[in-house]
């Protein structure tokens, strides 16, 4: 395993949200877990076991997705916040699985085109500060065919949310107008929780 800063500046936007997760890596997989699995369920689980061959999780976190991956998968994770990452790597010695952490801005990752036969984010797009430029390096890195693995929460898209949403310096959009805008094919696509999480299973043409 590897801990390879992503260098080059990061704006402001992005250093601040770097900041703020540092700031709860603490007590992260305290917070809101069982929240989470009444909300999504078993979703990361069932993304996560579709994955195949050289596969990067963007946003890895605290590594809460590790124990769901295949054995044959070979991992990359990527993620902003060292104190995020630092979790991470405890949880991957304690799994005694092998796999390349690194630290890096999602918005310009340090691969090359067509690396990975699939890419993983699970609730991270949201955080993001550019989503748009997120999902194009999602699909940058994915070689042709290449599966992108995706579920986010979008509560901002519906009533009263979204009339305030448009305050934001970066209003945020749908994973699921995103995949499509950055010429994803869509295989599935499921709404959670009452519409309040997309769900997508998606390749690049």
């Amino acid at each position: 395993m590897t801990g390879e800063p992503s260098g080059g500046h990061l704006d402001e936007a992005t250093a601040r949200t770097r900041r703020r997760w540092d700031r709860m890596a603490a007590g992260y997989d305290r917070r809101g877990d069982g929240m989470e699995r009444w909300i999504i369920g078993d979703t990361r689980a069932r993304l996560c076991e579709q994955a195949r061959g050289r596969t990067l999780e963007i946003a890895v976190g605290t590594g809460r997705n590790l124990g769901h991956y295949r054995e044959d998968a070979e991992l990359t994770g990527i993620d902003l916040s060292p104190e995020m990452l630092a979790a991470a790597r405890r949880r991957a010695a304690g799994l005694k699985r092998p796999l390349d952490l690194r630290e890096g801005d999602a918005q310009k990752l340090p691969f090359d085109d067509g690396s990975f036969d699939t890419v993983v984010c699970t609730l991270s797009l949201c955080t993001i500060p550019d989503q748009r430029s997120a999902v194009a390096e999602m699909h940058r890195v994915l070689r042709p065919e290449g599966r992108l693995l995706l579920v986010d929460h979008i509560e901002y898209t519906r009533v009263p949310f979204r009339w305030i949403e448009h305050l934001r310096a970066a209003p945020r959009r749908r994973p699921l107008e995103l995949v499509v805008e950055q010429g994803f094919a869509v295989e599935r696509h499921d709404r959670l929780a009452l519409g309040f999480v997309d769900r997508v299973v998606a390749r690049r043409r």
